[in-house]
């Protein structure tokens, strides 16, 4: 059974920084980052695959960093200068090319205030 575990969400204020990290049972061709505001749909935040190559969303370029390690089959996504909008539920998830997201993390609640 797959698993994914996220750790380091929390409240911060505007402008502060945060960094996620998900944890997972076994190394995947792609594992990202998506997340639910309040009243919305899930959106993808940002991926990134075996080899390193990231991908984001518009909004959070030059903002947010996603990184991996293979051997620990971990990512983090490290979130600068953090905005109110950025508040969410932020789920971890994995998956093969072409079928990814496959598997889902519980979540972790991102909150910042303004």
């Amino acid at each position: 059974q797959v698993q994914l575990v996220e750790s380091g969400g929390g409240l911060v204020q505007d402008g502060e920084f945060l960094r996620l990290t998900c944890a997972a049972s076994e190394n995947h061709d792609v594992m990202g980052w998506w997340r639910r505001a309040p009243g919305k749909q899930r959106e993808l935040i940002a991926s990134i695959t075996k080899g390193g190559i990231p991908n984001y969303k518009d909004s959070v370029k030059g903002r947010f960093a996603i990184s991996r390690d293979n051997d620990k089959n971990t990512i983090t996504l490290q979130m600068n200068y953090l905005k109110p909008e950025d508040t969410a539920v932020y789920y971890c998830n994995a998956g093969t090319y072409g079928k990814y997201p496959q598997y889902w993390g519980q979540g972790t609640q991102v909150t910042v205030s303004s």
